[in-house]
């Protein structure tokens, strides 16, 4: 799930939560906008884990030098 679709659960969920009053028969809209809330709100949490842990570098940090043997350019033959 993406950052987008996490802040969009939370935010169908938290308008079925507190700001539809009317009521379908058999389903409690209260208790589907509490739940989208918390998938939301967990799908936020473990996809901003991914993005930080994908933002390290595996192999360490860049600051090593290499040194190698310079390339020196023959004469030309003429």
């Amino acid at each position: 799930m993406t950052i987008g679709g996490s802040i969009f659960l939370v935010a169908v969920g938290a308008i079925l939560r507190y700001a539809v009053t009317d009521s379908i028969s058999g389903v409690n809209l209260a208790t589907i906008g509490l739940i989208l809330m918390i998938a939301g709100i967990v799908g936020l949490l473990i996809s901003l884990f991914m993005f930080a842990s994908s933002r390290r570098d595996p192999y360490g940090p860049r600051d090593r030098v290499v040194e190698r043997d310079r390339y020196v350019d023959r004469e030309p033959l003429a």
